[in-house]
Parts: C-alpha cells; sequence; structure tokens
C-alpha cells in the first residue's frame, strides 16, 4: 500500500510525532503506519506522560484521542497549545459530533478526525498537517531574512546625512502616517520604502510597488483602483486594483508627480476617507493602507504651477523623507564600493579590489545617476575585469575626462553643468539610444527625456 507523504522529506531529518492513544491496537497501528513511511513516533497511553515528554523533546506534531484515562483530550489540547502554539494537535474520537470538532478547532487543533476512519485518509490529514507547518516555518524565516536585508545596516550610509535618515526611518515604522521620500532618481527611494514597510506593523502584509510613471495615463486609474467588467473596451472582467489588493499592508507610489489630475483627486478621497469606487463601478470598496510615496520632483514647485494638487500634497508629505545626493555624502563611496562587490562573492571575480588611484577617481566624480549609477559602475568593471585589480584606466572612459575650471560657479550651476555634459556624453557612447543610455545613467527612459528637454540637448 502507498501512503502519502513517503520522500517527501530530507531523509536525513525524521520528522517527530506525539501520539496519545489509551487503546492499545488503534496505537498500535498508528504507530507502525507512520514509521513504514519515514516519522520518528513517540507514543503514550496517558496526557500526563505525554505532556512530561514534551518538556524534554521537540515534536512536528501531536496526534491525541478525546478519550484519556486521566485527562480529558479538549483540556490537553488547552495546555499543549498554549505551551506549544505553533506545534499542530489532530484530535481523534469514536464520539464524534459537531460541537466536538467545533470545540477542538476553537480550542486550537489544527483538525479533527472521527473513529473508524481509513489509514490512508488519516495518513493524508498527517502529511497536510506537516507541510503547512514546514510553510509556515518557511514563510516566517523568509520575512526575518527579509526584514534583516531592509534594515539599516544592511543599506549602505555612514554619513551623518544617512545617519539621520536611518533615526527618522526608524522613528517613523511603527506609525501609521503618510509619508512621502523624495531625492534625484538612484538615491534609493525604494529601499527606504522597503525598510520602513517590514519594520511596520504592517510587515506580515502586502508590500505592492507602483511606478506611477510606467502607467500609461489612460490606465493609471484602473491599475491602482481596478475596474468592473464592461468599465472600458477590454475590460472584459472585474479586476481589483493595487489599492484593493494591499489591503492591511503598505503601498509604495514611486514618481508621484506624474499622476494626472483626475487620478489625484480619487487617491486624495482614498487618504481622506480609505474608500473609493472602482472604475465603471457604484460600489464602495474600503481600503486599509499605509501610502508611502515618493517623488525625483520638487512636488513644493510642481503644486506652484498647478501640475500637482496642494491638498494631495499635504496628506502625503505628512511625515517628509529627503535622501541626500551621492556627491552630498563623497564618504560614503568608498563603502558603497565594498558592499557592491561583496554582491559578487561566488563569482570567478570575487576577489575583485579597486584600486586607490580607481577609488580616488569615483570620488570626484559627480554621479548625476547618484548610487544606482555606481553600482552599475561596479558592475560593468567587475564584468569588463581581466585581473583582480581595477586600476585607474580600467574605469569607464567618461570617468578619466578632466574637470573644467568652475571656480566661482554656484553648486547648483557645478551640478547641473556636469549633469547635462555627462548624459551627453553617455549619449554619444550609446550612439543616441536612449534606453541604453538611461540604463547606464540608473534613471528611467521617461526621466532621461525628460533632462534632455530641459537641457535642450540635440540628438
Amino acid at each position: 500500500m502507498h501512503f502519502p507523504g513517503k520522500g517527501n522529506r530530507d531523509k536525513d531529518v525524521k520528522e517527530t510525532i506525539l501520539l496519545i492513544e489509551d487503546e492499545k491496537l488503534m496505537r498500535i497501528t498508528i504507530e507502525d503506519a507512520l514509521r513504514n513511511i519515514g516519522y520518528e513516533v513517540l507514543s503514550f497511553e496517558t496526557g500526563m506522560g505525554a505532556m512530561d515528554a514534551l518538556r524534554d523533546v521537540s515534536v512536528n506534531l501531536v496526534i491525541t484521542d478525546v478519550m484519556l484515562p486521566d485527562i480529558g483530550g479538549l483540556t490537553l489540547l488547552k495546555q499543549i497549545t498554549g505551551l506549544y502554539p505553533e506545534t499542530p494537535i489532530i484530535v481523534m474520537t469514536a464520539f464524534g459530533t459537531i460541537q466536538d470538532a467545533i470545540d477542538a478547532i476553537k480550542t486550537g487543533a489544527f483538525d479533527y478526525i472521527t473513529k473508524p476512519f481509513s489509514l490512508d485518509e488519516f495518513l493524508l490529514l498527517v502529511k497536510r498537517a506537516l507541510d503547512i507547518k514546514r510553510l509556515k516555518e518557511d514563510n516566517r524565516s523568509l520575512r526575518n531574512n527579509v526584514q534583516k536585508c531592509f534594515s539599516s545596516t544592511n543599506i549602505i550610509g555612514e554619513s551623518e546625512a544617512m545617519k539621520m535618515v536611518f533615526s527618522l526611518v526608524d522613528k517613523v515604522s511603527l506609525s501609521e502616517s503618510n509619508i512621502l521620500v523624495s531625492g534625484e532618481s538612484g538615491t534609493g527611494k525604494e529601499l527606504i520604502a522597503n525598510m520602513i514597510h517590514y519594520h511596520s506593523h504592517r510587515k506580515e502584509k502586502r508590500l505592492t510597488k507602483v511606478n506611477c510613471a510606467a502607467l500609461p495615463e489612460g490606465l493609471i486609474e484602473s491599475e491602482l483602483f481596478g475596474h468592473e467588467k464592461g468599465a472600458f473596451t477590454g475590460a472584459i472582467k472585474k479586476k481589483p486594483g493595487r489599492f484593493e489588493i494591499s489591503h492591511g499592508g503598505t503601498i509604495f507610489l514611486d514618481e508621484i508627480g506624474v499622476l494626472p489630475h483626475s487620478t489625484q483627486a480619487k487617491l486624495l478621497r482614498v487618504l481622506q476617507e480609505r474608500a473609493f469606487e472602482r472604475v465603471g463601478g457604484t460600489e464602495t470598496v474600503n481600503v486599509d493602507v499605509r501610502i508611502i510615496a515618493a517623488t525625483n520632483i520638487v512636488l513644493e514647485e510642481a503644486v506652484k504651477k498647478g501640475a500637482f494638487r496642494e491638498d494631495l500634497y499635504y496628506r502625503l508629505n505628512v511625515i517628509p523623507i529627503t535622501l541626500p545626493p551621492l556627491r552630498e555624502r563623497r564618504e560614503d563611496i568608498p563603502h558603497l564600493i565594498n558592499f557592491f562587490l561583496k554582491s559578487y562573492a561566488g563569482t570567478s571575480l570575487s576577489n575583485v579590489r579597486f584600486s586607490k588611484r580607481a577609488i580616488e577617481v569615483l570620488m570626484d566624480y559627480e554621479f548625476p545617476g547618484n548610487v544606482r549609477e555606481l553600482q552599475n559602475i561596479i558592475e560593468r568593471c567587475v564584468t569588463l575585469s581581466t585581473t583582480d585589480d581595477i586600476k585607474r584606466n580600467d574605469l569607464p572612459p567618461f570617468l578619466l575626462l578632466k574637470r573644467d575650471d568652475r571656480v566661482g560657479s554656484s553648486l547648483s550651476d557645478i551640478t547641473t553643468e556636469a549633469e547635462k555634459k555627462h548624459i551627453v556624453r553617455v549619449l554619444k557612447m550609446t550612439k543616441g539610444k536612449k534606453t541604453k543610455a538611461a540604463e547606464i545613467l540608473g534613471v528611467s527612459r521617461k526621466t532621461l527625456w525628460e533632462k534632455i528637454k530641459a537641457y535642450e540637448i540635440g540628438l
């Protein structure tokens, strides 16, 4: 006979099941069936004997009869779930009633089975209980790892400016306030959103990320708020939006400044009332979602120009977090270089190091694409390197061009001029291919278009 569950576990690690059954024949039958498919089994006639054993051993599953000679099965169930809440319990009884089942489940049982039962049915139930326990453990481990990945110790920044950012993130993560993260492209706004979510009370729920600039204008509202069947051509069925699927969690709205006015109005209502209607619908959908918005433009200027609603801006900007550009925290560059090099550990070039002269060149560069551009440069150098030492002349050619004498210019002028010249150099290098240029610069294609237009760069 084939029993489900065989061969599904690590052969070197046997899962242990605690069996409590006072009827000898039933106990031996279940015990043999479980051992035949590879489980370790600890069996007891009494509840007190089982409780004594639980103090000394760790088990993966408890199976207990309701009628025991020394203690009621439901009383035992309460004691075990109180002490070991992560351990699933299957309750057996020959006196199965609906009320027994309800009481067992309410008390914390994983499931309930009535005697007599087939061994196939029973072993399927055992396998399902253990599978779900493993899945919960994996999810818990994954969430813990994700939380560690997005801790401030794993986002590189030793400068005073970044320490202030990390301190603010620690303070606001456990609040429910809306947050507006601002900063140039490539400064790490999405990483900050990750940090906030995974250190918040909502970390067990979904974090939904929406790049507003990547959504076609005609579909933004449908993507955010969903639509009903027949709402527009192509709407062949009802579809929930990003807000609806994020209920209980967090939604990250990147490049919020590009939202059209009609969508801004609907977003304002969500912020005020936590409610909206799907496109083409009349039913009100209520949501509990924390909003983290991000922008690489100055929203105050957009408000003055009438491009962004003032009331929406103040609703989003409850807690502002501003990320400094990399050129204003150059002391972080060596740390970032080491961090990105470590990301290649395990490859054939895991021992690659940058020379002192190469680091000096990088320290002197303006980085209009910020951290993302630095990461792209490191990846490029490591990929093309034929030795373990990357020297000054191994850096991309545009980094080695002489800097102009800018004495007397304002910091703003210097930054603008440097950014324009660098964009021109990269566009020449890519022969005008804007998608490739945007990738090298570490910005979106839309952002590159905006800068080309603003700087009046001819193509």
